[in-house]
Parts: C-alpha cells; structure tokens; sequence
C-alpha cells in the first residue's frame, strides 16, 4: 500500500503516459468560520499516449462523492483508496471530474485555517509543497505534469480571495463568488489559494524603457497592520524586479505579484507563482536590529527568483530541488550585494556567516549526501530541505560563477530560460547552456561537486626564511572521512579560491588591511603550489578563500593564527572578519578550539565587530558553546563570565542601537544568578532603566521567558503579559513560558499537549516544544529521554509530517550529553527498524550529542593542559 508517499518510478511511468492540459478547480470555502471540511470540485483534461493504460490522481480528504471519467460514474468505494483514485482504461483524450469534502488543517500543510485571537476572524492559505495540493483538489502531484488553472473560490462576503492570475474583473457574479483569469502552465505545487478579511497595499512595478507594469499587493492581517511597513517592502521587491529581468534577460512572467503575510507559516515563505506566501512574523510587531530586515529582504528576493527558475522553468524531478532553491538563494544574494539602492551590500558577509555555517554542519552529519541527492520517493525529499540544498548548493553555484565567470554564468541562464520557458529540465539542460556560453566542460566539475558528499578541509603550508620571505608556499587540502554511516567516499575536489595577504595599516589605524590578492584554481590534489607567493615578505595574516570563492573549511597557519586570536576584530572589512569568525567556531565544533578559549576569543573582538548580523551570530554560537559543548565542571563559570559580559556590553551600548538591542537579548537568554535575574525583572517591571533601550513587547517575552525558566516568575506574571499582548504571537509566548517552568508539573502537561494529546496547530506545538527543553535543566528532563524512544515512532506514523518532524528533532534529548543517550539511540535504531526519514533525523540528531560529548572533552583537556 503507498500511504501518502509517491515513488520516482511511478511518476516517471506517469509523466510518460500524460500530458496535462488543464484543471477547473471550484472550492466552497463559505463554511471556513466554523471549520470541518469544505467541497472541491475538480475537473481535469488530460491526453494518454496509449489509449486503454490505468493510471491514478491523487487525493487527499476525508470523503468523495463523485468521480467520474469521460462520462461514466466511478464507484468512489472501489476507485478512492490510500491517497489515490484509480483511473481504467484511459482514452487518447480524458475529462475527470471529482467531487470531494477536504479538510481544513491546522498543521500549515494544504489548506491551513487560522482564527486570529484579536478579531475572531478565520484567515485561509494554502501551502503545497510538496505533495499537498491533493489535500485541496484532486490532482496529478508531481512537477513535471504540469497544466492550466482556472480557479473559482466563494467564500464568505466581504472576504479578500487571492490566486495565482488576476481576478476577472466580470460586472455580474454570486455574492461571495470569485474567479481568477487562467494561469499559465504551471506545476500543482505552486498554486496557491488565500482568502480571508485580509488587509492590502497596493502598488505598480514600472519599467519606464519598456513600458511593463506589474501590479503589485502586500496582505496581512488587520491585527498586524499597524505594524505593515507596506513601503520597505516594495522597495526591495522592486530593486529584485529591476536586477532580475537585467540579469536574466526575460520580463517577469506572471500577470501581477502579491506577497502575503501568512500565520503559522512552516517555512520562511513559499514561491507560489504571482501570489507568494511569507511567514507573518516577517512584520516586525517590535524592534529589530537591521539583521532581521536584512534577512526578510533575502527571503523577498529569494522567492522573486523563483518565479523565473523553479515557476517559469521547473525541476522534472525532486532530485533538483537543490537546484530551485540553490539558484534562488545565490541570486537573492547577489542581487542584494549588487542592485543599485541595496541596503546591504554587504550582504556575502551574511551568506559566509549564517548559511555557510549551516551548510558546514549538514555536511559533517551521517545524513550527509550529494547536492544532487538522490529522491527516490515523496518521503525523501521532505527531509532534504537541509544545508546542503539550501547553503551548499548556493556555496557550489558562487564557485561556479567565479570558475566560468559571471558574465557568462547569466549568459548561459539567460539561454536556458528562453529555451524552457515553461516547460521541465534535469541539471544536464542548464549545464549544457553554460558550457556553451563559458568554454568550460562542466561534466568533471559537476561529478566533482555535485555527485560527491563532505568538506574539504583546506590550510596554508609555507615556510619563511630568516628575512621573514617565503620561501615556499602551497595550498594542503584534506578530504576527512565522511560521519559514520555516510554514503560515498571522501574525495578532493578542484576549488577557486582567493589567498589574501593582511598587514596593519600603514596609517597607523590599528586596522588589518588586505595588501593583495591572489586568486587561482586548487587542484584536486593533496597540495597545490602557489609560486606567486615565493619570494615576497610574509604578511600577518594570510587569509585562504579569501572573499568566499568556494566552499570549504579553512584553516589558518600558526603565525596568522596567533594573529588573529588577537586582533580578529580589527580587520577592516567585514568579510574576512566573518570567514576567521567562522572558522574559529569551526574549530569549536570540531573540537580542535577549546569552548573556553572560543569564549575568550568572542570576548576580545566582538567589540569591534560593526555587522549586527555577525554580532548576533556569535551571541547564538557561543550560547550553544556553552550549553553544550563546555567542560560540565567549568560551564558555570563560563555561563556566568559570558552573562556579566553582555550585561556590561548592554549598558555601555550605543543608546538605541542595534547593539544595544542586540546585548539585551543576549542578556536576557543567559542571565545567571540572582542578582542578574533580578536586573532582568526590573528591566520587566521598568524599576530598572538603560538608557535608550525600548523593552517593547517581544523583549518583554524574551525577559519573561528566562524568569520563567529560573523559577523566578510563574503562572501569574505569564497572565499579567497575556493581557497586555492578547495576540497570536502572545498565546505562543505564553505557551513557551508556561512549558519552561522548572517544575514536574509543568513539563508534566507540555509532554501531555504535544506528545499525548497532539491536537495543537503547529506553531503552538513549536512553542511549547521550545519551552520545554531548557539547557538548565537537565536534570529534570532526564526522565522523558527514555520517553522519548517509546513514543517517537509512533508519533511518525500517526502524524503529519510537518508535526512528526517538530516532535522527532525537538524532544530529542539533545541536552543529555552522555554515552547513555547514544546507547538508546543506537538500541532504538536497532530495535525499532525506523523508515529512512524517521531514522535520518533521528541519526542526525544522535550526531550533535556525540560532537558535543567530543568537544566538552577538548575543552576538559584545555583546562588540564593550562
């Protein structure tokens, strides 16, 4: 029986026997206000290239009433069964029409139903990546089958109903009755449906040499748009429009643009095509440093990319996932780096600080695989978005642009666009264009990086004669053993990559300044001479990958190395502050750099560090550090160090600052004994004042939560906050308290909420979750380890996988660093026989206690050894 799931082998046999033309798509959403089920009513149009073959659609929901094709009933009892209706002996040309009762979700998966707290209105958006159109329409799920949509909503009046096309714009329709103008040809996961008493700005993209207008929209809630900065939004979104169409040479291809602020979004947001869907905490209810605007613009662009490559031209298979999402985050990147009027050119130190580091981690787990992974079934791609398609794939494609060079990377995708406007390609198509546009043969680069999994490890090895000149310089790359358990085997790989040369300035600034540059190929080899450098005087510091060419780990030689100990702050450029930053928690994680002395190391630089992104990265790194993979005896004293140390850092910031908002949130997730704590509960109550600081609503939260989790507030104060911020995002907040409470008792009802009786949405499941597990009680939460392993599967097979997922990664009892947690791991995994995607997350999960079980013994030995 296929369950939900859906094998590469039975889509491929699909696509071959289809071809799509159209679907007319009625949904009566007029009973959303009071929840169940709602009536879709599809009809589809499809050719079979062998008249007499069966095939299925799918579907998901709880009751079908009608199914018929070309004319003659199926009996829903016969044809309707585990997600499918079997379709007989299929004519050269088809109509089937199914009539279903679907289900409202509560899980962001398909039709998700929201109730806002503040107006009692229900809001409604779809989200169908990747199998969950079939959860609102009968249809053929899988990308390569694409068709036309025509969509017909009614909905109750006065509701706003928004689609992929524009509405028509008919004088005569039913009340509440709303139809949308035929889409293009399009795949079924990027369809979309939202509607509600949504509130709208409106705005037109204008190209004034070529006369195109695009319409515009930004939704969300009335509760929210207050906070709507409808304005910032446009701003970034037209810049994308402007960069995108230049680089890719192709107008956009869609009739208008709306991005929607959606509640409880699983994801950052989601590029249905002409009606993208972004999480609603993107409108920022309280201050934020400008990291977080930073980070939203990414997700705007990110999802604007799309519409070109992933909507416009479209993967045939899941197994290029990494491409969609690779080439959008590379493209979102850039075009913040590079568009005329961008807020953040710095925007590749962020990528080399926040998504390098990810794609880092994912690649050193036992799950780790080749960019292009091999997806075998539905269920296999639901877990691979990961670093590795996300990061390490944008990483590779920064490489490729340095490797063929950038003009003719956008030459080569400006052919690949024309050529598949439309229609469905394999990675082959668009490494074929750039072979044409760069000279270069791409097919060993490719099985290089693409078929291959691991890191390499890249260091400097030189010597200096007594001049200080070097004498010998050559670039060592290491390829380590994958995680045990990884498929593949190791493999050296040809990299670019920059080398660059830092010395003091000569002004006397104190500032470390690049001198020069040097940028050549890698071989795939264990060491790569470098003739450029033989002969000049040794610089302080050299850097390799400078600039972030390519994607690796780097190491520094001792000389650079005690350089940089010292002075990491005092690089001039953020750049290669964030590279040396990154390696150095690398090395963290690695065991190779003790946690105290990390700790020492974010001590003595982070001052001088101006990008608020790394600041706040460091702010989490060093958290986790401590946390986790510090030396149990010493992790007092180094929790206490590092929390008196943001406690001076907030009071002597700039007033108003990003800083200073910055340290207060540092503060108020590390504060450490009673005397802190008490600061933290004046600075709630307002007895306590830093100048210039703002404890607005989400500060007030985050204080919260910490008293909460010492004991130091409880139920009372959780109402009192409640009151004054009676919102979603307040009930989410006041679940995260209540479940971090040290007690029995509150732990007690968070696991019987999320574990027992598992009917919460799941961004409140999320909630308590992160409640739930606190780092300081460890003690406490020992007892639901072994829980855990007698529930977890379970769980996977009775839930969804987006609620499955939280539950499975969350109450893993990541905090219990010993050998006992690998024992039941490992005694699970044998017993249990889980299936591959449960065992993978697990696995990777098992993976972060050992790495910390490694660590917190380097960072013992480095007490030993001092």
């Amino acid at each position: 029986m296929p369950g939900t799931n859906l094998t590469r082998e039975e889509a491929r046999a699909r696509a071959e026997l289809l071809h799509v033309d159209a679907y007319e798509i009625e949904l009566d959403l007029s009973s959303a206000p009071d929840g169940g089920t709602f009536r879709s009513t599809t009809v589809v149009r499809f050719a079979s290239r062998t008249p007499g073959a069966s095939t299925f659609i799918d579907l998901i929901a709880p009751a079908v009433h009608e199914i018929t094709l070309n004319g003659t009933a199926l009996d829903p009892a016969q044809a309707f069964a585990d997600s499918r209706i079997e379709l007989p002996a299929l004519a050269s040309q088809n109509e089937l029409r199914v009539v279903a009762d679907c289900a409202y979700s509560s899980t962001g998966e398909g039709l998700h139903r929201f109730v806002d707290p503040v107006d009692r209105q229900t809001y409604l958006y779809t989200q169908f990546e990747v199998p969950d159109a079939r959860r609102v329409f009968a249809c053929f799920e899988q990308p390569d089958l694409k068709a036309t949509f025509d969509f017909a909503v009614t909905a109750p009046e006065g509701w706003k109903v928004v689609s992929n096309s524009p509405e028509e714009t008919a004088s005569a329709k039913a009340p509440g009755r709303h139809v949308f103008e035929r889409t293009p040809r399009i795949s079924t996961y990027i369809t979309a449906i939202i509607a509600g008493p949504y509130e709208s700005v409106t705005d037109v993209y204008e190209n004034k040499e070529t006369g195109q207008r695009v319409p515009l929209g930004v939704y969300c809630r009335p509760s929210l748009r207050q906070y709507l900065d409808a304005d910032a939004v446009f701003e970034v979104t037209k810049q994308g429009f402007a960069y995108f169409q230049e680089r890719f040479d192709l107008p956009y291809p869609f009739a208008k643009y709306d991005q929607l602020f959606v509640p409880e979004f699983n994801a950052g947001a989601m590029e249905n095509a002409g009606a993208v869907t972004i999480r609603d905490q993107y409108v920022f209810r309280s201050k934020v440093t400008d990291a977080a605007y930073e980070g939203r613009a990414e997700t705007i662009l990110h999802e604007l990319a799309h519409m070109w490559f992933g909507d416009l031209v479209t993967m045939e298979w899941w197994n290029d996932l990494w491409l969609n999402e690779s080439f959008a985050t590379f493209t979102s990147i850039i075009c913040q780096a590079e568009a005329p009027g961008s807020r953040w050119p710095q925007a590749w130190t962020s990528f080399a600080n926040t998504m390098k580091t990810w794609a880092y981690r994912q690649d050193q787990l036992p799950s780790t695989h080749p960019i292009m992974a091999e997806i075998n079934d539905l269920e296999d791609v639901q877990v691979n978005f990961d670093g590795i398609t996300y990061a390490k794939g944008a990483s590779v494609l920064k490489q490729l642009v340095a490797y063929v060079g950038k003009d003719e990377f956008f030459r080569g995708v400006q052919a690949y666009f024309k050529r598949h406007a439309w229609g469905n390609t394999r990675l082959s198509d668009l490494l074929g264009a750039l072979e044409e546009t760069s000279g270069r043969d791409l097919k060993a680069w490719s099985k290089a990086w693409l078929e291959t999994a691991g890191i390499n490890v890249l260091r400097p090895e030189l010597t200096v004669g007594q001049d200080g000149t070097i004498t010998a310089f050559s670039v060592a790359q290491e390829a380590p053993a994958l995680p045990q358990g990884a498929k593949g085997e190791p493999v050296l790989r040809p990299h670019r990559i920059a080398i660059g040369l830092y010395d003091p300035a000569p002004d006397g600034s104190g500032y470390l300044t690049r001198t020069d540059r040097i940028e050549l190929d890698v071989a795939a080899a264990a060491a790569t001479p470098v003739p450029q450098l033989v002969g000049r005087k040794r610089p302080a510091v050299i850097l390799l990958n400078d600039d972030d060419l390519s994607y690796a780990k780097v190491r520094l030689d001792a000389d650079s190395l005690a350089v940089v100990r010292g002075r990491l702050g005092d690089f001039a450029d953020s750049l290669p502050r964030a590279l040396c930053w990154a390696a150095a928690w690398d090395m963290t994680r690695d065991g190779e750099l003790a946690t105290r002395d990390y700790l020492e190391l974010v001590l003595s630089g982070i001052d001088k560090e101006s990008d608020i992104g790394v600041v706040q990265s460091l702010h989490r790194q060093l958290k986790l550090a401590l946390d986790l993979y510090a030396d149990p005896a010493w992790r007092p004293e180094g929790k206490a160090r590092w929390a008196e140390a943001a406690l001076e850092r907030l009071r002597s910031a700039e007033p108003g600052s990003d800083h200073q908002l910055a340290w207060a949130r540092a503060f108020a997730a590390s504060a450490w004994g009673e005397g802190q704590l008490s600061e933290l509960s004046g600075l709630l109550d307002g007895s306590v004042e830093v100048p210039g600081l703002v404890v607005d609503t989400e500060l007030r939260w985050a204080l919260l939560e910490r008293l909460c989790a010492t004991g130091t507030a409880g139920d009372d104060e959780i109402q009192a906050e409640l009151a004054l911020d009676p919102t979603a995002a307040g009930e989410r907040h006041a679940a995260t308290c209540r479940a971090a409470r040290p007690t029995a008792e509150a732990k007690a009802e968070a696991w019987r909420l999320v574990v027992v009786e598992g009917q919460l949405s799941n961004t409140v499941q999320e909630a308590v979750i992160a409640g739930f597990v606190q780092t300081d009680q460890q003690e406490l939460l020992k007892p639901y380890a072994q829980r855990y392993f007698g529930v977890v599967k379970g769980v996977w097979e009775e839930r969804s996988h987006e609620m499955a997922m939280q539950v499975v990664i969350g109450l893993y009892p990541t905090i219990q660093v010993e050998r006992s947690t690998l024992e039941a791991t490992d005694s699970w995994l044998r017993d249990e026989q889980p299936a591959p995607a449960l065992r993978r997350m697990v696995v990777e999960c098992r993976a972060g206690v050992e790495r910390a079980l490694k660590a917190q013994a380097a960072d013992k030995a480095a007490a030993t050894a001092g």
